[in-house]
């Protein structure tokens, strides 16, 4: 009995060590198959796509009232939501994750939540959680699964902000508090998803000691390690979010996703039909790329949960070009500096195979200088066809590289965006000095 016991405690001693180094990942670790990713698809889904107007800000900005904003729970329906049409709608895009709201600051959830009764199932005709079956079928199609969470919610009672005018209150820790309670409590429900991402948002009109966003972030990694974190949650993120505008620098952080709408609203606005076309889609996809990035591109379904026409179109036009140049796109990490090559490019995860994508139809070869590999093979990605090239202006005397063209017949261009493939010789070398000048010859 005696050894037993000790068996029993060795076993639980070494089983704890495993779950501690588990909770000892490192960042690079948990954000590698974000990195690797390049594409998502984000899902703003909520009652505002009845009327069709501003996600929560409505009311906050005053262009219609609170009552009325609230009206659409009345409209609200899913009658035709089809998540495992979505999560194979996302697939066929190429995307490798989405994201879906779970609760918009207007704190209208869209999961069984115990914490409110301002629900999908208590408050409109949906009547059901609506969470479950998406990441359920998210899962089937071997997606990375995030939750948008919003840290404020206007409609709360103790929260003290309501509007961009109003406030309910000022400096009443017992109301904030309860707030706070709320906030985990919603939170601690959100873990059962087993998410691998949390988006968060919401976070500027709080401090991060007033969010308890150090314990916030403790709660979600206790409860799966392997989690990640965007950046909005006052310095207690992982990887950086800028919205709407591509970035012309790249960010300081080396995990980074830009988040932007498919036309110019982040729900199901039917009056907005600025939607950007594939080849601008797919043009902003390779700029993200080329910096090390991903872009999380956003849709609006409507009310009934139908995804609108023009919305699916751009999905599966966006599926054909990444499906056809995977290659080229996941796994890759960022381009060689500007000034080499006249546009994007990037590099294979060991840097030995460069990628230009060409956005235009070239006048004459491509062109790239600096280049200090001997180069093995250059071909066209999903096509496979070998491009001749040569190199020109290469002196004996000098480390100058020459100039190396390469030749891009029209035929096997790309309608949208071509991709090209430079096999090298080692890994990228490249020459960044002033030149050189005659000192023997």
């Amino acid at each position: 009995m005696k050894y037993l016991k000790i068996i029993l405690i060795l076993f639980l001693f070494t089983q704890n060590q495993i779950i501690g180094q588990a909770k000892e990942l490192s960042k690079e670790q948990r954000l590698e198959w974000f990195k690797d990713a390049k594409l998502g698809i984000f899902i703003h889904w909520g009652i505002y796509a009845v009327n069709g107007i501003d996600e929560s800000w409505s009311f906050y900005n005053d262009y219609i009232s609170y009552p009325d904003y609230m009206k659409q729970l009345d409209g609200f329906t899913a009658k035709n939501y089809d998540p495992e049409y979505w999560a194979k709608l996302i697939k066929e895009t190429g995307a490798k994750y989405t994201v879906i709201t779970t609760k918009h600051h207007d704190g209208v959830a869209l999961w069984d939540t115990k914490f409110s009764d301002l629900n999908v199932i208590k408050k409109t005709k949906a009547k059901r959680d609506l969470i479950t079956p998406f990441v359920n079928a998210a899962r089937k199609e071997n997606l990375k699964v995030g939750l948008y969470y919003s840290l404020l919610d206007w409609s709360n009672p103790n929260y003290p902000i309501f509007t961009r005018k109003e406030k309910k209150y000022e400096n009443d820790s017992e109301k904030w508090d309860a707030f706070t309670k709320f906030n985990f409590g919603q939170l601690g429900e959100l873990t059962q998803f087993n998410p691998d991402l949390y988006w968060f948002d919401g976070d500027w009109e709080q401090s991060a000691e007033q969010w308890k966003a150090k314990e916030i972030r403790k709660l979600l990694l206790e409860k799966k390690p392997t989690t990640i974190i965007n950046s909005r949650l006052q310095g207690y993120g992982d990887y950086e979010t800028p919205e709407q505008g591509v970035p012309v620098t790249k960010p300081e952080n080396d995990y980074w996703e830009l988040c932007m709408t498919i036309n110019n609203s982040w729900g199901y606005q039917p009056n907005d039909k600025n939607y950007k076309s594939v080849n601008q889609l797919i043009r902003i996809l390779v700029d993200c790329i080329s910096m090390g990035g991903n872009l999380l591109l956003d849709i609006g379904p409507k009310p009934d949960g139908t995804i609108p026409e023009e919305q699916v179109a751009i999905l599966k036009d966006l599926g054909r070009w990444t499906n056809k140049h995977e290659s080229a796109i996941y796994g890759t990490r960022a381009g060689i500096s500007h000034g080499h090559f006249n546009g994007y490019t990037a590099l294979s995860k060991d840097r030995t195979i460069l990628y230009l994508y060409v956005d235009n139809k070239p006048n004459g070869s491509l062109l790239i200088k600096g280049l200090k590999n001997q180069v093995n093979r250059i071909w066209v990605v999903g096509n496979g066809t070998k491009l001749n090239y040569n190199v020109v202006g290469k002196q004996y005397w000098s480390e100058v590289p020459g100039l190396l063209y390469i030749d891009l017949p029209e035929e096997v261009q790309d309608d949208e965006v071509t991709v090209i493939a430079i096999q090298l010789n080692g890994t990228v070398d490249l020459y960044r000095e002033k030149g050189q000048v005659i000192e023997s010859n």
